[in-house]
C-alpha cells in the first residue's frame, strides 16, 4: 500500500516500522509534525518535554534501558542538547537512538542558518540525510541499524522542503523489538574522565569502520550519465539536481558524515568536471578539497539561503536567472499577529511606556514589526530574561527600570526558568512579562507543562507559574489581562519603578484556541474622527479609508481591543 506523507509524518512511520518503543521532542518548525504524528501510534509512549535536552536525556536513558528511541528538533534544539548528545556519543547505546534535526535552509522560520551536519562530525556521530518521503521511511531503519551495529546515536538530518514535501511511500508493518537486556556497566556509561579517555579512542575506531563501511552501504549510490560533469549531492539538493543537471553522472550521498573517501575518490576519477552541489556550509566541498580532489560548488551557489532548481539551471548549466522570489507584481506578506491575539495589547502598552524590550521566540516576536514596533532584542530561547539581567548589571538599576523580559508560557518552561532564578539569587532588579497564551503557539498548538495537558490532550500536571516564582524568591508577581489596556499599562508602570524583581502574567489564551464571542465589530462613520488610535494595534482586520476606519468582518473575532482604545465610542460590535 502506498500513501502520500510529507517527510515528517515518513520520519514517524519508519520509527514506527522501526520498533521505536519511546520518542521525545519539543515543537520547533520544521520538525514538529514528527512526534505529532508518532503520537498516532499507540505502540510508541511520545512526549512533549520542555526542551530538546531534556528530549535527548529521555530518548538516551530508553535507548541504555534497551529500548529503540528518539529525539525530535528543529536545529537551533541541538544546540540546547548538545551537552547530553556530545557525551552520549562517547557513551554509545544499547538500543537504537536516533536524533531527528531539522535543519532550514533560507530561514523560513528560524533565526539563523545552521548546518546539522558540522555538529555530527563535532560530535563523531553518523548523520544520515534521505531525499524523499520515502527515503525518510527507509532512512530511519537504516539508521537505527547503524546505532545498534556501531554502538552510537544516529543523527537523520532533514531539510525543510523534505519535511514539509509530500512524495508516496510505500508502507510496512511494525517489527517489534523487544527489549535488550540491560547490564550495568560504569566504564560505559559512567563518563568520569577516566572512563571517557577509553571511550573516546572507542569512538575513534567506530568512526574509522564506518568510513571504511560507507562505500558499500545502499543509501550512497552513484548515477551514471554524461561523464562530462560529475555532481556529489545529498537531501534536497538531490531532487533540484536530477531536474537541473539532468545529463550529468550523480553520486548520491545519503549518509552525509562519515563520508565514504574511497567511494568519492572512484566517482571523482570518472568524471571530467566535478561539482558540489549542497544546502548552507560547504560540508562536502571542504573536506574533498582537502583529500587533493579538484572540485567547486560553492563559488557559484554561495552559503547563504536555499537551493532551487532553477538557481542550479542557472549557475550550472547557464539558463536564465530566475527564482521563486522575484514575480514581479506580488507585494511582500510579512506575518502579523492574528486577529484577537492577546500579544497585541501587551506590545501596545509596552510601546507606549516606550520600554526596553528583551522579547524571546514565539508569536510574541512579531511585536518587533510596524506599527507595534515593541521588540529591542531576540536572540533564543529563554534568553530574553538573561539579556534583561545582563543589562541591569552593565547599566544600572536605573536601565533596569526602563527594560522588560517578554517571553511565552512554552519558553518560559522551556529555558525561562534558569534565567529567573539567576535573577532573584543575584539580586535583580527588573520585570520580567510571561505572555500566557495556554499553548505553543507559534509551532501550531502543542501544549506544554503550563497548561495542564499532554501530548494527547489528557489532562496531566499543571505547572503554577505563580507558585514556581514566588517559591523563587520574586517579590512581586501580578497577573493581568492585557485587552485591559488601561489595567495592563498601570501594573507595568508600577512594577518597572519596584526596587527589586517582579513577574507579570499576561494572561489571555490564544485566539486560535478558545474563541472569542465572533460578533465582528463596526465603525460608526459619524463618530469616527480618523484619529489612528485603532490602528496603532496592528490588526490585519482594521484598514483605514479617507472616511474613517473600516473592519473587514471575514477576519475581526470580536476581541474588543480596539473598541478599548477609541476615544470616540465609533468602534461596536454588530447588536
Amino acid at each position: 500500500m502506498k500513501k502520500l506523507l510529507l517527510g515528517n509524518e515518513a520520519i514517524a512511520r519508519g520509527a514506527y516500522e522501526a520498533g521505536v518503543t519511546v520518542s521525545s521532542a519539543y515543537p520547533g518548525t520544521p520538525s514538529t509534525e514528527i512526534n505529532e504524528n508518532i503520537a498516532n501510534y499507540p505502540e510508541i509512549y511520545s512526549e512533549w518535554a520542555p526542551n530538546e535536552k531534556v528530549a535527548v536525556e529521555v530518548a538516551l536513558g530508553a535507548a541504555v534501558s534497551g529500548a529503540r528511541s528518539m529525539a525530535c528538533m528543529k536545529h537551533v534544539g541541538l544546540n540546547v542538547s548538545a551537552d547530553p548528545f556530545f557525551t552520549a556519543s562517547y557513551t554509545g547505546v544499547n538500543a537504537g537512538l536516533v536524533i531527528v534535526v531539522a535543519d532550514d535552509p533560507g530561514m523560513h522560520s528560524s533565526q539563523d542558518e545552521q548546518d546539522t551536519r558540522m555538529l555530527a562530525r563535532s560530535a563523531h556521530a553518523p548523520c544520515l540525510e534521505p531525499s524523499s518521503s520515502q527515503e525518510c521511511k527507509d532512512f530511519m531503519k537504516i539508521a537505527y541499524e547503524i546505532s545498534e551495529e556501531y554502538d552510537t546515536p544516529v543523527i537523520a538530518r532533514i531539510t525543510t522542503r523534505i519535511a514539509h514535501a509530500r512524495t508516496l511511500v510505500e508502507i510496512g508493518e511494525r517489527e517489534e523489538r523487544p527489549l535488550r537486556e540491560y547490564k550495568r556497566d560504569i566504564k560505559k556509561f559512567v563518563s568520569m574522565p577516566a572512563n571517557m579517555i577509553g571511550r573516546h579512542v572507542y569512538v575513534e575506531e567506530r568512526e574509522n569502520k564506518l568510513q571504511e563501511a560507507a562505500s558499500e552501504l545502499s543509501i550512497n549510490r552513484i548515477e551514471w550519465a554524461d561523464k562530462k560533469v560529475g555532481v556529489i549531492t545529498s537531501g534536497a539538493a538531490y531532487n533540484y539536481v536530477k531536474e537541473a543537471m539532468p545529463t550529468a553522472s550523480v553520486l548520491k550521498l545519503g549518509l552525509v558524515y562519515p563520508l565514504s573517501r574511497k567511494l568519492i575518490e572512484d566517482f571523482a576519477k570518472e568524471v571530467e568536471t566535478l561539482y558540489i552541489i549542497e544546502d548552507m556550509e560547504p560540508f562536502f566541498e571542504d573536506t574533498i578539497k582537502a583529500w587533493g580532489i579538484p572540485c567547486s560548488g560553492k563559488d557559484r551557489t554561495g552559503v547563504q539561503g536555499e537551493l532551487f532548481a532553477r538557481k542550479i539551471a542557472s549557475r550550472f548549466e547557464g539558463a536564465e536567472e530566475a527564482g521563486p522570489m522575484n514575480t514581479p507584481g506580488i507585494p511582500n506578506r510579512p506575518p502579523v499577529l492574528c486577529p484577537g491575539c492577546p500579544h497585541r495589547g501587551l506590545y501596545y502598552v509596552l510601546g507606549k511606556l516606550k520600554l526596553t524590550v528583551c522579547s524571546d521566540i514565539g508569536c510574541y516576536t512579531l511585536g518587533a514589526l510596524p506599527p507595534l514596533s515593541g521588540v529591542d532584542t531576540c536572540v533564543c530561547m529563554g534568553a530574553s530574561i538573561g539579556m534583561a539581567h545582563g543589562m541591569e548589571k552593565a547599566r544600572g538599576k536605573e536601565q533596569a527600570k526602563k527594560t522588560v523580559a517578554v517571553l511565552g508560557d512554552s519558553t518560559f518552561c522551556h529555558s525561562g526558568l534558569t534565567g529567573l532564578l539567576n535573577m532573584a539569587y543575584n539580586r535583580s532588579v527588573g520585570t520580567v512579562i510571561i505572555a500566557d497564551n495556554s499553548i505553543t503557539g507559534m509551532t501550531g498548538h502543542q501544549n506544554n507543562p503550563a497548561n495542564g495537558l499532554d501530548i494527547h490532550g489528557e489532562p496531566t500536571t499543571q505547572l503554577d507559574i505563580i507558585k514556581l516564582c514566588e517559591a523563587m524568591g520574586v517579590a512581586s508577581v501580578r497577573v493581568v489581562d492585557p485587552f485591559n489596556v488601561k489595567e495592563l499599562e498601570q501594573v507595568l508602570r508600577e512594577e518597572t519603578e519596584r526596587d527589586g524583581l517582579s513577574v507579570v502574567i499576561s494572561q489571555r489564551p490564544c485566539a486560535l484556541i478558545v474563541k472569542q464571542p465572533g460578533i465582528p465589530f463596526i465603525s460608526d462613520p459619524d463618530k469616527c474622527r480618523n484619529c489612528g488610535m485603532c490602528m496603532k494595534i496592528g490588526c490585519p482586520a482594521i484598514r483605514k479609508t479617507e472616511t474613517g476606519v473600516a473592519i473587514d468582518p471575514t477576519q475581526c473575532v470580536g476581541c474588543g481591543l480596539c473598541q478599548n482604545l477609541c476615544p470616540f465610542g465609533a468602534l461596536h460590535t454588530e447588536e
